[in-house]
């Protein structure tokens, strides 16, 4: 009804009246088209459960083998302990230890995270019989001391907790001492043999592969100190060379998969980031009884898991939770055909990864691989592992095309779950009732927004390439879920349809222009009908999905800026990429923040303190609604005839909420004190140009 309204009243003069009529009809058809998207994905969602003891009753003795990658990239951005946690948590997993293997990827080829990693791999023969004689929850050591209490009811117990939470914090402080120092001092150097390695390189960016064995899960001297077999861990730092493409994350995942399969050679993959520990030791059991079902567990390519975050505030002040994509558009998409891969957190079958073929004939033999008879010894086992990982090896391969991740793209991991779901292979979404995997959230506004730049910007690069679902989908995935690809590569063309309602109706508002019905049309209806209907069911949605109302709130200002910034800064670096004018850049979210930014973040402050486009563009559409919302006001109370109520209503009730949603916006701009502020030159020049683009209006 609204488009209907703007066809049939089209002004007839006025180029300003004329044309800014046309321009709100297309952003409505757009606002239309993208809300059909939406409820596309959101009609069948499917939500799944296991029973993992029965698995335990049929299968206990042939679990297939896991391998567990995690990647780091920077122990500034990523420090050493946080990554250790993580891996620590993997290999606690309640599973079998001689099945599981865990691989660490440090694309930063640090000698600080290879300590911590060495340290770890001593720290393991405690921690992991006290996992299980104690069945803790999680496995991550930060993450249980921070909250366990001792416990008092056995003397026994109680002095083994304190005994190794004590090797923990010991742990821990020599590894923050050493990463604070910025080299691993020499007595420490001698302790193994792999650091010999950081004396021939050169820099991080030009070094050899270096690789380590630091427990070798197929030698039966390897235990822990109950006599329990411990899971194989690798340390990995592939080669890098200046003349050859790095391919962040995806080179490194795809040298992991290649190393791997010469190690321990597991039918199953699960990938999480570094910062993403185990928060449910059940996770691979959950997994495997998708992929080990008698009816359906050979169709599947791979498992996703929800993302989650251990350090969201209470109204989760930017958004960063992602309980709706979580909660409701996946169980959607899984409805549809099968959800993203999202790049941590998932279950992939090897052969899937690889590049095969689903077909009806595939049977897996889970007891295949089992064994760790050991065939060469580690230290030839670490030259065969070191040419897997060149830069070299993948030169005239299918590697980063048709197996492997595929290269070329900012959301590799998105185009690659694609690339499986088009070779036949199924996909599914699970969501245990204890989170799997906890994460750290952004804690500044600009971080959000720049990640959410580099996902629309990748989404997009997936849309106008040959990967297109539309394309590289076409005959081999449902229309269904070609279509619902678009809800997320549709990201980065929103930002036109938001920019122009929130440009173009206080301007029209300052020179008395109305966009909008009468309040005394009965047209009024379908815009009113749309807004509170449409913001009523989401604050639902929201509620129900474990956020606040506070949180919904913060959650539509978080809407309005990642369309005027992300999305649009997106969409034209997309552009520029396909023309051929730049190339893609992977920017790693830093892990920590500063002891007076993370207060903040805590006290929900918005945190702006640096310079940036996207804080100019903010500023200024802040400071032209409030502009709008005054002159329109103004007018009202000049106008003794109420003419101006009935004709201008609507937009000033739109310019009134932007400015409550902006709120934080003027805060940081006007009456702010502290280094969260936003910065002087962003204030002057936000200032400069909404007061000219008022004036252009008025004049």
């Amino acid at each position: 009804m609204i488009l209907v309204y703007r066809v049939s009243y089209l002004p007839v003069e006025g180029a300003v009246e004329i044309w800014s009529w046309i321009g709100m009809f297309f952003a409505e058809l757009w606002f239309s088209f993208y809300w059909f998207i939406t409820q596309l994905v959101r009609w069948n969602p499917i939500y799944r459960y296991t029973f993992k003891d029965r698995l335990s009753q049929r299968y206990e003795k042939d679990l297939p083998g896991v391998d567990i990658f995690v990647c780091t990239a920077d122990p500034e951005i990523e420090p050493p302990n946080m990554v250790i946690n993580t891996v620590l948590s993997m290999m606690a997993y309640d599973y079998p230890p001689e099945k599981l293997s865990v691989y660490l990827s440090d694309d930063g080829g640090s000698d600080l995270t290879f300590y911590a990693m060495l340290e770890a791999s001593r720290f393991s023969k405690h921690w992991l019989p006290f996992c299980k004689k104690l069945k803790i929850q999680p496995r991550s050591p930060e993450a249980y001391f921070r909250t366990a209490l001792e416990p008092l009811d056995d003397p026994n117990k109680a002095k083994e907790w304190l005994f190794v939470k004590k090797l923990y914090i010991d742990m821990k402080f020599q590894i923050e001492a050493t990463t604070k120092l910025g080299q691993v001092p020499e007595e420490i150097r001698k302790e193994h043999k792999g650091f010999r390695e950081w004396n021939f390189i050169s820099s991080r960016r030009d070094h050899q592969t270096i690789l380590a064995i630091l427990i070798d899960g197929r030698d039966p001297q390897a235990m822990d100190n109950e006599g329990q077999p411990l899971p194989t861990l690798v340390y990995l730092a592939r080669e890098k060379r200046p003349q050859y493409p790095h391919n962040f994350k995806a080179g490194a995942m795809n040298a992991l998969i290649r190393v791997s399969s010469r190690i321990s050679n597991s039918p199953i993959i699960l990938n999480v980031d570094c910062d993403m520990y185990s928060n449910n030791s059940y996770s691979v059991r959950d997994a495997l009884c998708f992929f080990m079902d008698e009816e359906k567990g050979r169709e599947i390519g791979y498992i996703q898991y929800p993302q989650a975050f251990e350090n969201i505030t209470k109204n989760d002040i930017y958004c960063n939770s992602l309980n709706i994509e979580m909660e409701v558009d996946f169980p959607g998409l899984d409805g549809n055909g099968g959800p993203l891969y999202i790049g941590s957190g998932c279950f992939h079958r090897r052969e899937a990864l690889c590049g095969r073929r689903y077909s009806n004939e595939n049977k897996v033999d889970w007891k295949e691989g089992n064994g760790r008879k050991v065939k060469e010894s580690a230290g030839v086992l670490e030259e065969v592992c070191r040419i897997l990982a060149s830069c070299t090896y993948e030169a005239n391969t299918e590697w980063g095309k048709e197996m492997g991740l595929i290269y070329g793209c900012l959301v590799e991991d998105v185009i690659t779950g694609l690339s499986v779901q088009c070779k036949g292979w199924r996909s599914m979404y699970f969501i245990p009732e204890r989170k799997g995997f906890l994460g750290l959230a952004p804690t500044t506004l600009l971080q959000t927004l720049v990640q959410h730049k580099r996902w629309s910007e990748g989404e997009f690069q997936i849309l106008i390439t040959r990967h297109s679902p539309f394309l590289l989908g076409h005959k081999r995935i449902p229309l269904k879920l070609q279509l619902s690809y678009c809800i997320y590569l549709l990201w980065a063309t929103s930002w036109f349809a938001v920019l122009y309602y929130l440009v173009v109706p206080p301007l029209c508002l300052l020179r008395g222009i109305s966009l909008f019905p009468q309040l005394s049309s009965p047209w009024i209806q379908s815009f009113a009908y749309a807004i509170f209907a449409n913001r009523a069911y989401g604050l639902v949605e929201f509620v129900w999905s474990g956020g606040t109302i506070q949180g919904w709130w913060n959650g539509q200002r978080i809407w309005v800026f990642k369309r005027t910034t992300s999305h649009l800064f997106g969409f034209f670096d997309a552009i520029r990429k396909l023309l051929g004018f730049s190339t893609s850049t992977f920017v790693i979210t830093a892990k920590v923040a500063e002891a007076d930014v993370s207060e903040r973040y805590e006290e929900e402050k918005m945190e702006f303190g640096v310079s940036s486009p996207m804080f100019n563009i903010l500023a200024t559409l802040a400071l032209l609604n409030m502009f709008g919302f005054v002159g329109g006001i103004k007018m009202l109370i000049m106008d003794v005839e109420s003419k101006v109520l009935d004709l201008l209503a609507l937009q000033i009730i739109l310019c009134g909420l932007l400015v409550l949603i902006n709120l934080p916006i003027y805060q940081g701009l006007f009456f702010r004190k502290d280094s969260g502020r936003m910065p002087t030159s962003v204030t002057y020049k936000s200032i400069i140009v909404s007061l000219l683009a008022c004036s252009v209006a008025l004049y």
